[in-house]
């Protein structure tokens, strides 16, 4: 075989363009250097556990979280786009090298004698076989290689965008197992009121009858049961909707957790300083760098159109007009087309490609700081909002204690006969309301929790 082609293979696997993109620096964060005061009260040095299941510790918690990664449906469709990616960036390396092709073929061709000099038909044929590179560019302007620099970070923003799809799904999967925690126990504290208020009802009623209370108590108290069971109905809607969205976000049916209060999550703290560390690592701010790397690309893939392309054809083989013939001596046969592409004129569109590419660019440079300083604000909410809802949990369970405490002085000051049903009835409201706040707090600061394992980037 000829040695044009392992020669010309050599000169395109060796050559390497330059690049016309600009140098790649990333913004600087434009967020303070140290959390809020009072949002890092408190921060001690333990980073986000590697594992979710370090940070989630119910067993009851793991079960759904453990089902919605595998079930659904949106993070199969973020994998999938991560393929995608994947494929469509080993699309763009491939076209940094050659494609060698072999090709065997026969041409045969037959002409009427009205066509030939000596009036007579002929008939001709002959065979090929070869190795070829057809029009393959020689990339001394880096124009391919920042068309695959940019398909590369396009695949790594996929990446990190399926990753931040995941810790979201798990966070909003352990604050609906929160709030359905919360509405099983709401719901029934709300039906165990129904049937102390229904006991309270009958016994006014026979108390009526024989006219020790009257029928203003009477009215209370039926008053009272008909509001209880609207409240459980209200929590019986809200405990199903619940589920459906739990039901949803896990892709499966689950078993129905027990009744009770729900559990408060241990949330992380932060090294006291460092929330650069801590936003840079989010895969939200990744993916977003990784976008404004491959638009930085993308610039040095517009300007390389302002200059010259060389494609390059060889092909190197053998030759016959008979297929017994091929591969013996003097049947060697090669071929050699350069080829310069010169733009001369395109009515400004390379031009505009250029401008165009700049602008995503800077389209990136705020999306990425818009990712860093949402990043920040949602941390600084978070770990402030973790304090607040710790100091209103516990207020709210000493206001529910002394609820209790009047409740049950109360009752007692209205069996001896010293006060009236109405002053009963209004403490047994305020412990059912103070009752029913404790649960709620309980949630917001176990779901505060649950949203601070997504806001600082998980493991």
């Amino acid at each position: 075989m000829n040695k044009s082609l392992p020669l010309a293979l050599s000169l395109a696997a060796t050559l390497a363009g330059c690049s016309l993109a600009p140098d790649f620096l990333r913004p600087a964060a434009p967020v303070p250097a140290a959390w809020p005061t009072q949002a890092a009260d408190g921060a001690a040095a333990q980073p986000v556990p590697e594992d979710w299941r370090a940070y989630f510790t119910d067993a009851r918690l793991q079960a759904p979280i453990a089902a919605a990664l595998e079930h659904n449906r949106d993070l199969k469709i973020a994998f999938a786009r991560v393929d995608e990616a994947r494929a469509l960036a080993g699309l763009a390396r491939a076209d940094r090298f050659p494609a060698v092709d072999a090709n065997l073929q026969r041409q045969a061709a037959l002409t009427p004698g009205d066509l030939t000099p000596g009036g007579r038909q002929t008939f001709s044929q002959r065979f090929d076989a070869n190795l070829g590179i057809a029009a393959f560019e020689l990339d001394f302007w880096g124009r391919v290689k920042n068309l695959d620099d940019a398909a590369r970070a396009n695949f790594l923003a996929s990446e990190y965008a399926q990753r931040a799809f995941r810790l979201t799904l798990i966070g909003d999967v352990a604050s609906a197992w929160y709030a359905l925690r919360e509405l099983e126990a709401r719901s029934a504290l709300a039906e165990a009121t129904v049937a102390s208020r229904a006991e309270s009802r009958k016994l006014i009623e026979q108390r009526r009858d024989v006219g020790l209370a009257g029928d203003l108590d009477y009215y209370a108290a039926d008053g009272a049961w008909a509001a209880a069971r609207a409240e459980a109905a209200n929590l019986a809607r809200q405990k199903a909707a619940a589920e459906n969205a739990l039901h949803l976000l896990v892709g499966t049916s689950l078993p129905p957790s027990p009744a009770g209060p729900a559990a408060v999550a241990e949330a992380p703290t932060l090294r006291a300083g460092l929330p650069s560390e801590v936003l840079l690592r989010r895969p939200d701010v990744l993916a977003a760098e990784q976008k404004l790397i491959a638009a930085n690309a993308n610039i040095g893939a517009a300007r390389a159109a302002f200059l010259p392309r060389i494609l390059l054809t060889v092909i190197a083989g053998s030759a016959s007009p008979a297929l017994s013939g091929l591969f013996q001596g003097g049947s060697s046969a090669w071929s050699f087309v350069p080829l310069l592409k010169y733009p001369l004129f395109d009515a400004g569109r390379a031009e505009s490609s250029v401008d165009l590419a700049e602008a995503r660019k800077h389209i990136a440079v705020a999306e990425y700081e818009k990712a860093i300083q949402q990043a920040f604000r949602e941390v600084a909410d978070l770990l402030d909002a973790r304090t607040r809802y710790a100091e209103q949990l516990q207020a709210l369970e000493a206001a529910s204690a002394a609820q209790a405490e009047r409740l049950q002085r109360v009752d007692a000051r209205y069996q001896a006969g010293m006060s009236s049903y109405l002053e009963l009835l209004d403490a047994q409201r305020e412990q059912f309301a103070a009752q029913q706040s404790v649960l709620a707090a309980r949630r917001a600061l176990a779901a505060t929790g649950a949203s601070l394992y997504k806001a600082l980037g998980g493991g």
